[in-house]
């Protein structure tokens, strides 16, 4: 149904609350997003692999114990609700610092209120300190919480968006259960988005999304159940402003205001955060494993999320070498003429060029053959070395060296059929090693060919003498 539009008041107050979105008025002022947190595990959405009937936190709030933990996922995957929930559930106080704004003082602050309370309860309530950013503690910070989480005074919970084992010193971690969070699935955020339109606490229905407006809403969130609600909340305020109102009087958005509300969604991605390893993770593991698409797409996601192109030039290059390797050798020529096209030309254009090479480097065969020969022989000489040079390859350039038979014996390759003949390079102490053994992808299978056919005629008797 088309919107219709309803006039707009002469002269609103600038801070007056829109009539048919306001809340109750205890909430009036708090944004739709914590109106709409869930009070039980029962309404929360998402995560079913820890809130589910068999997950852990289920358990944990049955049992009403809670051990120390990190939840560890991007935004808006409910952390901190989580946190409040099994808080709630294990009838303990709830207590959180941000570790953006806090120090240790405001640690000590809330290990006194711990300590002293079991004096004036009956039975003691037990206190839940919940620390959001914790990885942003540094060592010290961290580490003054390690006696207080181990002897019990508290039950420490933190949240961060960044990979708690690297992020958490170890000592800490050790006495802490890790549990991951992942972003939520369309139908999840859908689901967050109708029951804030629909509910009391929420718009109450008073706001009624057009199909397409919804699909975009969901998309534009990214898995983000908070930035989801905000979408919401400020597309239905700019339709309301504008008076778009259906025949039953509900504020009906359209997608020119979801977009203007959005304006640009600022990707979710951390130049030095977890999304920057695993997406260039997925970007690499799509051209070694052969999906032109797949590659693209991530290449793609890479450059709008503003990733540094030389950093990718560079991965293409190593890819070019370790992945595709003498399989194509054309890979490596192309990285590299990728990497200097970039430095030629700069982006925007110079995407063509490194979309051309991610997509020949993830369509050619692949050999990790000579990189893995590479690190046989380096691990030979890094064990063994130094090995002694065989006397007949030794550079002899004053000609009395020769007495000595340095440089004596060795056998041209140019002055036998095939520029070939058969003498010893290895160390004697490596004599029939093999390292490299081409596979039969690509150019590699005619190298591996060629070297069978030169160890064939290695085994007939040389015809012809060497300087």
């Amino acid at each position: 149904m088309v919107p219709r539009r309803r006039p707009a008041p002469e002269a609103p107050a600038p801070e007056a609350s829109s009539p048919l979105l306001m809340a109750e008025p205890s909430t009036a002022r708090q944004p739709l997003a914590a109106r709409m947190r869930p009070r039980t595990l029962d309404e929360f959405v998402g995560q079913t692999h820890l809130v589910g009937p068999t997950g852990p936190f289920r358990r944990f709030a049955a049992r009403g114990a809670l051990p120390s933990m990190i939840l560890w996922g991007p935004p808006g995957s409910g952390k901190t609700t989580l946190a409040r929930l099994l808080a709630a559930a294990a009838g303990a106080e709830f207590r959180t610092l941000s570790a953006v704004m806090s120090g240790v003082a405001e640690v000590r602050a809330v290990i006194a209120a711990a300590r002293a309370r079991p004096e004036t309860d009956a039975p003691a309530t037990p206190t839940v300190l919940f620390i959001d950013e914790i990885h942003r503690f540094n060592r010290a910070q961290q580490d003054a919480l390690l006696p207080h989480v181990e002897d019990g005074t508290v039950t420490l919970i933190g949240a961060t968006t960044e990979n708690a084992y690297l992020s958490v010193n170890p000592p800490l971690l050790s006495r802490m259960r890790v549990f991951r969070l992942e972003p939520l699935g369309e139908d999840e955020i859908r689901r967050v988005v109708e029951a804030a339109v629909l509910d009391e606490r929420g718009l109450a229905g008073r706001v009624v999304l057009a199909g397409d407006v919804l699909a975009l809403l969901v998309q534009m969130a990214g898995g983000d159940a908070r930035q989801a609600l905000n979408l919401l909340e400020a597309t239905a305020a700019l339709a309301e402003a504008g008076g778009l109102l259906d025949a039953g009087g509900r504020v009906a958005p359209r997608r020119e205001d979801l977009e203007a509300a959005a304006q640009q969604r600022a990707a979710a991605y951390d130049l030095v955060g977890d999304r920057h390893y695993d997406t260039i993770s997925a970007f690499i593991k799509s051209v070694r494993g052969n999906d032109p698409d797949a590659a693209l797409y991530w290449l793609a996601e890479l450059i709008v999320a503003g990733e540094d192109p030389r950093f990718i030039a560079r991965r293409l290059i190593i890819l070019a070498s370790e992945d595709v390797g003498n399989a194509d050798p054309r890979g490596l020529q192309l990285a590299v003429a990728a990497a200097q096209a970039l430095e030629y030309v700069g982006l925007p254009e110079a995407q063509y060029a490194l979309a051309q090479a991610t997509a020949f480097l993830a369509a050619v065969p692949k050999s990790n053959r000579a990189g893995r020969a590479y690190f046989a022989a380096r691990a030979d000489a890094e064990a063994l070395a130094p090995l002694p040079v065989p006397l007949h390859l030794r550079n002899a350039p004053v000609p009395a060296m020769k007495r000595h038979g340095i440089g004596v014996g060795y056998r041209y390759p140019h002055d036998y059929p095939g520029a070939d003949v058969e003498q010893q390079y290895l160390p004697d102490r490596l004599v029939g090693k093999r390292y490299y053994e081409p596979s039969d992808q690509g150019l590699e299978r005619q190298l591996g060919e060629l070297m069978e056919r030169r160890r064939e005629r290695r085994r007939t008797p040389p015809d012809a003498g060497g300087g």
